[in-house]
């Protein structure tokens, strides 16, 4: 049995092999050099700084006292004393308290509507055999490319006797065709022959939807249910088109017309009493608490649903 050599490594003219060169590899696989990492780290500190100064500007001067307010010239950076009066005013009855019921109905109520009819929607055309798949996929996609208009839209929700209702800020946006289309591809990706053994032991198709499909796409219903909340919760729009009675604005309509139109709340106006302090809270300090109050909800539900997020919409997007 003989053995194949391989060809010799030729010598260079002294007689030694010559010297075997580094493989070459991308740039972007190259290690990092301390300029390099330092250069990272000014950037995402120049970036963090800007997200988290402006915030906490916000709510310094929201607990600034009328003494701090003007001895800074406007917004505050530097607290040197917390006065809640501000808040104790907003949620002591009149406008903004209204406002605020008014943005946490919609928003649970929409998000609910919403996600129903999305997840029954997207079921429905994850089946490649269902009636009229191919058309209402289509009908769906249209409007990715088409819009009526504000028009039009305003004579539809007119027309159905929605005006000046709390419903004319829900069913208008009631789906997402982004959301309905990544949450079909997340369907897509469950087994059919899992579907089918269901459909073999007797199940209907509302049973595999609720007991099969349903628990195995908790993270993009729970991904998408973030993005309906934060959509209805922010949304101002439709109430500035829909709505003409002060009581059923929402948050953000409130927000806009103190903040933007230049406004003063009509309670920064009232004398706040608390332990120790009967004072009237400085307007700018009124008109802060609320911006903080339309961010907090937000901020405190985007932790529970961030880790979702690389598993519902990336993977859905994917696969679809």
């Amino acid at each position: 049995m003989t053995t194949q050599l391989s060809d010799p490594v030729p010598a260079t003219a002294g007689g030694r092999p010559p010297r075997r060169r580094r493989d070459r590899r991308p740039p972007w696989e190259e290690p990092p050099t301390p300029l390099g990492v330092f250069g990272k780290g000014v950037v995402l500190t120049l970036l963090v700084a800007a997200v988290l100064v402006p915030l906490w500007a916000v709510l310094v001067t929201s607990l600034a006292s009328r003494e701090t307010i003007d001895a800074a010239g406007g917004m505050v950076l530097v607290p040197r004393e917390v006065d809640p009066s501000a808040y104790v005013t907003i949620f002591n009855g009149g406008q903004i308290t209204r406002a605020v019921w008014v943005s946490t109905v919609v928003t649970v109520v929409g998000t609910t509507v919403s996600l129903v009819l999305t997840v029954l929607a997207a079921y429905g055309l994850s089946r490649p055999g269902s009636v009229g798949h191919r058309g209402l996929l289509f009908f769906f996609l249209l409007t990715f490319l088409v819009f009526p208009g504000l028009v039009p839209s305003y004579l539809v929700v007119t027309g159905l006797g929605l005006k000046d209702s709390l419903w004319s800020l829900i069913l208008p946006s009631a789906i997402s065709v982004f959301n309905l289309v990544v949450v079909r591809a997340f369907f897509m990706g469950v087994p059919g022959e899992l579907l089918d053994s269901a459909r073999i032991d007797g199940a209907g198709e509302l049973r595999i939807l609720t007991r099969i499909v349903l628990p195995l796409s908790k993270a993009v219903v729970a991904v998408v249910g973030l993005f309906y909340a934060v959509g209805y919760w922010n949304a101002y729009f439709n109430s500035v088109l829909y709505l003409d009675d002060n009581d059923k604005f929402p948050i953000q309509r409130v927000l806009q017309s103190y903040i933007l139109a230049g406004q003063s709340p009509s309670v920064s106006g009232a004398a706040v009493s608390l332990p120790g302090v009967t004072a009237y809270p400085p307007t700018l300090a009124v008109k802060m608490a609320v911006v903080v109050v339309t961010v907090v909800p937000a901020v405190l539900v985007y932790p529970f649903v961030q880790r979702h997020f690389t598993k519902g919409v990336i993977t859905g997007a994917v696969k679809g």
